[in-house]
């Protein structure tokens, strides 16, 4: 299927065009989203959607991966004769906001989760479901997995890096996140950081604090400094797409009252990387910094560095890539053009720890991590459909 030409992929695109029923791929949306499945609590969600599938005929395996709490949605669509697999994944946690439930008017749909990501997973379910109504593929798999713990500070991707370690993958993966105006080919890795800077002692007003004891809110702002300091080096790492390494303070906080000496000073924030760098050398240069600080006040300063995901690069000259070219030429008219990823997200980890290519592209959807969540319904077909016609070109790859 790697050599089908221009008029066979038109005739392929045709049959599954005809298959995608968008009141059925509404239907799965509406009840996932319907489900409020904050990271950690994604439970009943995964019931959802595992009851979907066993009611569409197959056979639905749910590892714990440890996560007993909720455990993953593993469903394959085998055609029976040898060749490759390609992965559908999503997740099916949602950011701790408050619930907003399913909604729906002409041209899109609303509600937790609509935007990232259970409006895209929804589109990826139908484009598998499309897939064997079409009788595609005519050789290998589509394997689709559902898991929680994705959303960071809840999570940090702990379920699905179980399932890739556990083998639990594809020779290639398409997850439906909200990007669709590039084909991202490279971004940075990230960790969130919190560190906080104590003193012996309890608080004191400031008068009768004993001379010579640290200052820890003079201690934090040194801190600040040394870490702009480190931003400004690591402007020089670059990578040509997916922009530079950095270090950065989102918030800070210290004391009771105005007039108060407080013993304990806190901050958060992020560090970023570009592919090629190893992670646990950008941790130990991270703390470094922290231990040179709390040697010379005699302050302690303790970090807590949490990893979100590594770095990310696609290698555009893989089958998977031609394929989902291919498919979205199809659909679209031309090729979609490269570029950086602006985020974070389980191709990350696919890359990390499975060594396989991954491509991120869902539907045109807007307003993730805010209570105003929108997914294009026109856009949600579009992606099952791309997602459909890509398995049908790269799974009977030999």
């Amino acid at each position: 299927m790697g050599t089908s030409g221009v008029g066979e992929i038109e005739g392929m695109s045709a049959r599954i065009a005809t298959r995608v029923d968008r009141r059925r791929m509404l239907a799965i949306a509406r009840r996932l989203i319907s489900v409020h499945s904050p990271t950690g609590e994604a439970g009943g969600a995964a019931e959802a959607l595992s009851g979907l599938l066993e009611a569409e005929g197959f056979a639905v395996d749910r590892p714990e991966a440890d996560h007993p709490k909720s455990p993953a949605v593993v469903a394959r669509l085998d055609s029976g004769t040898p060749g490759r697999t390609l992965q559908f994944d999503g997740h099916l946690d949602t950011v701790h906001l408050p619930f907003v439930p399913f909604g729906k008017d002409e041209a899109q749909i609303t509600g937790s989760g609509s935007c990232d990501m259970k409006g895209g997973l929804a589109a990826a379910v139908e484009g598998m479901l499309a897939a064997r109504d079409a009788g595609m593929p005519e050789a290998g798999s589509i394997l689709l997995t559902a898991h929680d713990l994705h959303e960071a500070p809840w999570g940090f991707g702990a379920q699905f890096d179980r399932l890739l370690v556990d083998g639990v993958v594809g020779d290639a993966v398409l997850i439906p996140e909200p990007l669709c105006d590039r084909l991202p080919v490279s971004g940075r890795g990230q960790a969130c950081w919190k560190v906080t800077i104590r003193r012996e002692g309890p608080p004191i007003h400031e008068v009768m604090r004993p001379q010579g004891d640290p200052k820890v809110i003079a201690v934090g702002a040194e801190l600040i400094r040394r870490l702009g300091e480190l931003d400004s080096r690591l402007s020089g790492e670059v990578n040509p797409v997916a922009g530079r390494s950095s270090v950065f303070v989102g918030q800070v906080h210290a004391g009771e009252i105005y007039n108060q000496d407080p013993p304990i000073f806190w901050m958060e924030g992020t560090r970023r990387w570009i592919p090629g760098q190893d992670r646990r050398e950008v941790e130990a240069g991270f703390r470094a910094v922290l231990d040179a600080l709390a040697a010379e006040t005699g302050t302690t300063i303790e970090a807590d560095y949490q990893l979100v995901r590594d770095a990310f690069a696609l290698d555009v000259a893989s089958p998977l890539v031609a394929d989902f070219q291919r498919a979205y030429t199809a659909l679209s008219g031309a090729p979609l053009s490269t570029g950086p990823k602006p985020f974070v997200d389980d191709g990350n980890s696919v890359w990390a720890l499975a060594g396989v290519p991954c491509v991120t592209h869902g539907p045109r959807a807007g307003g993730q991590h805010t209570v105003g969540e929108w997914a294009s319904i026109d856009d949600l077909a579009r992606v099952a459909h791309l997602y459909a016609l890509t398995a049908a070109l790269y799974c009977p790859r030999g």
